[in-house]
């Protein structure tokens, strides 16, 4: 509930602040908060693990929507979209380097005992846990396969 509020004050300054595209982006969590809260079965309570990945699925949106733009020329909608990424990672955990995801991954292979290419949903299971919001699962899911092929 601390990052709601934080996001809430947040809101707030940049009204004040005229900064519209940071105040776009805070508005977007916020409706997003107020959507999953309002979810069959979620009881009106979200949590800040909840929030974080709630940031985390807009962030990406927002990036991907950018290559989108990026793609069809229309390079003043790409540069709107990472911005307002921008304003949501700043919520989000320190996203890991792909060095320290290899070792993280490397240390959830010991640990699961993994030794071969069909044993990745195992350590994919417990890495999307442990490493959730610190790095990106397409990134886990090629560096699990690239450890398991050796």
């Amino acid at each position: 509930m601390e990052l709601e509020k934080q996001i809430q004050s947040d809101m707030v300054a940049a009204m004040k602040a005229k900064e519209t595209v940071r105040l776009a982006a805070l508005r977007g969590i916020k409706a997003a908060i107020l959507l999953a809260r309002t979810s069959e079965g979620a009881g009106g309570e979200v949590s800040d693990a909840d929030i974080v990945r709630i940031i985390g699925k807009l962030v990406k949106q927002r990036k991907e929507s950018a290559e989108i733009y990026a793609q069809q020329n229309r390079p003043e909608l790409a540069e709107n979209e990472l911005a307002e990424a921008a304003a949501m990672e700043v919520y989000l955990p320190k996203q890991l380097s792909e060095a320290e995801t290899e070792s993280e991954l490397a240390k959830i292979i010991a640990e699961v005992g993994a030794s071969q290419p069909s044993d990745m949903g195992k350590v994919m299971g417990v890495a999307t846990k442990r490493l959730a919001g610190q790095a990106d699962g397409k990134l886990i899911s090629a560096i699990v396969r690239k450890l398991l092929a050796k």
